[in-house]
């Protein structure tokens, strides 16, 4: 059966069996997990920051952007989480799940570039900046 609405569930842990409708998210491991909406059962998860998903939760349910794509299921289902509700959309063929995963690609370089040097490197651009 299909889900057409999550609610949002706060945890540290996941626990070790999801429900249908309650989208977990632990923002401690920054994470996030749910069954699949299209009622396979196959469980979902998903990394939140900056490299990953972002979720929020509003007053009618949350958000989780952008959308699920479940390529490597067998069911591929593909949708958005918004506002609490499951907008569902088209499949992508193959072609556009590589395109897809090259974006995800260059977003992660272009994060990792910025991010060269680690905390030390950090640390000295902002004392440089305060001078």
């Amino acid at each position: 059966m299909k889900t057409e609405n999550f609610r949002l569930e706060e945890v540290e842990f996941m626990p070790a069996k999801l429900e249908p409708g309650i989208l977990y998210a632990s923002q401690k491991y920054r994470t996030a997990a749910h069954l699949c909406a299209c009622g396979c059962g196959e469980k979902v998860r998903t990394q939140l920051g900056p490299l990953g998903w972002r979720l929020t939760n509003g007053r009618t349910g949350p958000t989780l952007f952008p959308s699920i794509g479940n390529w490597q299921k067998p069911c591929r289902s593909h949708y958005f989480i918004s506002n609490g509700r499951v907008l569902w959309r088209s499949d992508w063929t193959d072609e556009e799940v590589l395109e897809g995963r090259r974006a995800e690609e260059q977003q992660r370089d272009a994060y990792f570039h910025n991010h060269q040097g680690g905390w030390r490197e950090q640390l000295r651009s902002w004392l440089k900046r305060r001078r």
